[in-house]
């Protein structure tokens, strides 16, 4: 059933790393300057900070929900190759910055939606890994789709033999 309130909210979708870079210390080595070509290789800084500094005039445009686009700790721009969800990715920020950028959007009246990417991960992500490492006899095998053994998720000299 969907909830009442939903149907009152002006959503805002946010790319973090494209949005407004306000915390120039969390910045990558590879920053590139800001509006430069994309790629998935390259970061151009943007981070939960920089959205908190942008929150007023969000709300000005009536902005009351925002949608952010991964912010889970990845290898890349887009973020949906998580490799650890339970840790923001150093690049955006601190889970201290994304618990000030919650509290600064509800005194605004604003709610906060978060892009899980639950159904996939990176190559990074722990369970991945084991099953890299121990093959048909990892505890984690039956969590992907894997073709055939050994796994080879680099893909070198053929097609990779998982479904990704």
């Amino acid at each position: 059933m969907t909830p009442s309130w939903i149907h009152d909210l002006i959503f805002y979708q946010i790319f973090p790393d494209r949005f407004f870079n306000g915390d120039h210390s969390n910045d990558p080595v590879n920053v590139q300057p800001w509006g430069s070509e994309p790629t998935l290789w390259e970061f151009q800084g943007g981070d939960l900070v920089g959205i908190m500094q942008k929150l007023d005039y969000l709300q000005s445009l009536g902005v009351n929900a925002l949608y952010l686009n991964p912010i889970f700790h990845a290898s890349s721009v887009h973020r949906y190759n998580t490799f650890d969800y339970y840790k923001i990715d150093p690049k955006l920020g601190t889970m201290d910055d994304f618990r000030r950028l919650l509290t600064e959007a509800h005194a605004r009246g604003m709610r906060v939606f978060l892009d899980g990417v639950f159904n996939h991960c990176g190559r990074g992500f722990f369970a991945f890994q084991d099953v890299l490492e121990n093959q048909a006899h990892s505890e984690y095998v039956d969590w992907f789709h894997i073709k055939s053994f050994p796994l080879d998720a680099c893909g070198e000299g053929q097609a990779k033999n998982y479904e990704a």
